[in-house]
């Protein structure tokens, strides 16, 4: 693999840890600014919910800009907004310098996947990907606990700096170490892939990636507080379990890859039903310390696989032409997904308490298991077909009816 690849990875682990690292510091962000918690965890949901409105417009806006110069305008980016984020003197500051990098986020994630694919030649396409996503896995669980620990080692304003180093970091190696990646003009319309968009099953599939992400942050948007306010736990031991829970997640992810490359479906489902269960025996056993231990340790597991099962469930059976525009599409519904979650999670601990969360986490993951379930028979994939190839070629004309097609 070319080292890029892994700078690419790098700089992916960076501005994840950047919108996530916010999930372990919200207590201490809720205690400097003097706002509720679900009014704090905007500075979670706002940033998903920019990514997700922006991300098909800026990565069409940049579709002609030199593939490195556009990724480390990101990551300077990157470094700005932590920058102003640690000088932040009120949370509508600390809120329009989160905003702020949230509008590049997508370009980065959609670049360095095409990218990374296409350095790596047809044969280790998929390895590639995979050292890239490496980055976003390794940020969830352990960029979040970093930041946590160094907010309670020193202060959260630390934890912002910390961001904005590993984001240097990366943007120096990218800058140095990368050649130029001009664009190829014969590729930078996407014409012929937004074809894609005329499929059901894809909808399908976004829409139940999206219910999925949705029902794992609705509670992981909070978990730091609800181990403090239901767990009883201290700063520091919030840092440590939260180092727990990723690095039982690193393990997970790895087995969870292995378990998709034999089967998606399968694995899909087995995935939902065990976070299930994870969230019905926090519920049950969340005021009892050693229990919950053991618990986030085994829910770390579960749910850092959560992004990979979402992922493949959308790719599973695109056709490679279609592939890098869809990767364009999946920070948008992840994030839509992220943003919901949170917004709900928040909606039930502003009104209900924190305790109750996971009763909306419950019916997201077990709406997103039956919808796993819903696909396309052989004759309506013909019929899309048909009308696809319809709109193409005139002047024939498909008419589609519910018992025959003419």
């Amino acid at each position: 693999m070319k080292k890029s690849i892994y700078i690419m990875a790098l700089g992916a682990f960076g501005i994840i840890t950047t919108e996530f690292g916010v999930i372990g510091i919200l207590p201490a962000l809720v205690k400097e600014f003097h706002v509720s918690v679900d009014i704090a965890g905007w500075l979670l949901s706002g940033f998903a919910l920019t990514v997700a409105v922006a991300g098909p417009f800026t990565n069409m806006l940049t579709a002609r800009v030199n593939r490195k110069t556009i990724m480390c305008m990101v990551l300077a980016i990157f470094v700005i907004s932590n920058l102003l984020s640690a000088a932040a003197t009120s949370f509508t500051m600390l809120m329009i310098a989160r905003i702020l990098p949230a509008f590049l986020h997508p370009v980065f994630w959609a670049v360095s996947m095409t990218t990374a694919s296409k350095q790596a030649g047809p044969k280790d396409a998929p390895k590639a990907i995979a050292i890239v996503m490496a980055g976003l896995s390794i940020a969830t669980v352990l960029g979040v606990p970093l930041i946590t620990y160094m907010a309670d080692l020193f202060n959260w304003r630390a934890s912002f700096i910390l961001s904005a180093l590993i984001n240097l970091l990366a943007f120096g190696a990218l800058a140095l170490f990368v050649p130029s990646m001009p664009v190829d003009e014969k590729q930078a319309s996407p014409k012929s892939e937004v074809k894609i968009l005329g499929s059901l099953q894809l909808w399908i599939k976004l829409l139940t990636s999206t219910i999925i992400l949705a029902g794992m942050f609705a509670t992981y948007g909070y978990l730091a507080e609800y181990m403090n306010k239901v767990s009883h736990m201290s700063g520091a031991q919030i840092s440590v379990m939260l180092l727990v829970f990723g690095g039982t997640g690193i393990l997970g992810n790895w087995v969870t890859g292995i378990a998709l490359s034999k089967n998606i479906p399968i694995t899909s489902r087995v995935f939902l039903l065990a976070l299930v269960i994870m969230h019905l025996l926090a519920y049950k056993f969340g005021g009892v310390f050693y229990p919950m231990v053991a618990i986030l340790s085994v829910w770390g597991f579960i749910h850092t696989g959560g992004f990979l099962v979402a992922n493949l469930h959308i790719i599973n059976g695109i056709h490679d032409t279609a592939l890098d525009f869809v990767n364009s599409l999946l920070p948008s519904f992840f994030n839509a997904g992220i943003t919901l979650g949170t917004l709900l999670g928040g909606f039930v601990i502003a009104h209900y308490g924190i305790h109750e969360v996971i009763w909306m986490t419950v019916p997201l993951l077990l709406l997103a298991l039956g919808m796993s379930f819903i696909t396309l028979t052989r004759r309506q994939e013909s019929i899309e077909k048909n009308i696809s190839e319809a709109k193409e070629s005139e002047p024939v004309q498909i008419i589609a009816c519910d018992n025959v097609t003419l």
